[in-house]
């Protein structure tokens, strides 16, 4: 506890030691005798309770000194405040998203390029597709993510709004159930570069100047770009706008990950603070999806202040009653002072 206004007390001090330097100076004169010393036997001394309403009349007016001093009790306090991320996930739906995840595929070679259903791959037992495997990342990544609003883009020959940002986890997660093959039937190409621009004006549309948040796109594909815009070129207004761009690699097959193109996407994907995934597997995915959860992280803002809580009523509140009490004390007979 400390007081606003110690220096009251001082003035108080001064106050009680001129009432009482008064007091002395104008209590009556009486004469003395020889009978005086028999008055000064115990049995003819006052009772020190005389002087009781003089005492509680006192300690009220300390506690009402205390009051003026304006007493207070300091305590800190700290505003944290969770600023979360804007995140689009954008997720590619071509024709191969439908394949099975991680299956085994013959070497491209031209005895093996028939019209045959040989032609096909031979998966080692029967898994989920890339899209399917793809979703359960995406519910787990949304789930996870507590303080982002989340959208969701698809694309294929031209790119969609699925969901636009919002807290709403469980509207987006329906959205990611309803996901199929017949949701962009009639596409079958990959616009990546569509999928990234429409994910980057998604961003900067609905994003307000009074709460700017992180932006973060996260983008799943299973193929490189052959329709649309390029890439490389939406990357760069990603990073002009401040907005990070990871890419997982869907099952992504070896030629097309090593073609020249495919790997400038990637360099400018860490170039611009981005991170790629190549996930072969389900369980690739889902490992990616927790990696960029443990990297994409929001912004605890604390806001420490200290605050006077003020406790006058401490002293006041007794101060009432000690008056209260005083006033009393003094409508009894055995406390009336003749002297």
């Amino acid at each position: 506890m400390r007081f606003l206004h110690p220096e009251y007390g001082w003035w108080l001090l001064a106050a009680f030691a001129a009432a009482g330097a008064l007091r002395w100076r104008m209590r009556r004169r009486f004469l003395a005798s020889t009978t005086v010393r028999w008055l000064a036997a115990p049995a003819y001394r006052a009772s020190p309770l005389r002087r009781l309403p003089l005492a509680v009349l006192a300690s009220a007016l300390l506690l009402l000194g205390g009051a003026l001093m304006q007493p207070v009790l300091p305590y800190a306090q700290a505003e944290i405040r969770s600023l979360g991320l804007d995140i689009v996930i954008a997720l590619d739906l071509s024709s191969s998203m439908l394949e099975e995840m991680g299956r085994i595929r013959p070497a491209r070679t031209f005895q093996n390029l028939t019209f045959t259903t040989s032609d096909s791959a031979t998966a080692r037992k029967p898994a989920k597709t890339r899209l399917d495997a793809t979703k359960d990342a995406i519910r787990s990544f949304v789930a996870s993510r507590r303080d982002d609003r989340i959208a969701l883009v698809v694309f294929s020959d031209n790119a969609y709004v699925i969901s636009p940002l919002t807290f709403d986890h469980e509207y987006v997660i329906r959205y990611v159930d309803l996901i199929d093959d017949q949701l962009l039937r009639g596409e079958g190409m990959t616009a990546i570069g569509d999928g990234l621009a429409l994910a980057n004006y998604l961003l900067v549309k609905q994003a307000s100047a009074a709460d700017r948040r992180n932006q973060v796109v996260i983008l799943f594909t299973d193929g490189e770009n052959n329709k649309g815009r390029d890439p490389l070129e939406v990357l760069g207004e990603s990073n002009r706008a401040n907005i990070r761009v990871h890419m997982v690699g869907v099952d992504l097959e070896e030629d097309v990950r090593n073609k020249p193109q495919v790997q400038r996407v990637f360099q400018s994907v860490r170039r611009y603070g981005g991170r790629y995934f190549n996930a072969a597997t389900a369980r690739d995915l889902e490992l990616a999806s927790r990696t960029i959860d443990q990297l994409e992280k929001g912004v605890l803002v604390s806001r420490p202040f200290v605050r006077d809580a003020p406790v006058y009523d401490w002293f006041a509140f007794p101060a009432l009653v000690c008056l209260a009490v005083a006033f009393a004390l003094r409508a009894i007979p055995f406390f009336l002072d003749y002297t």
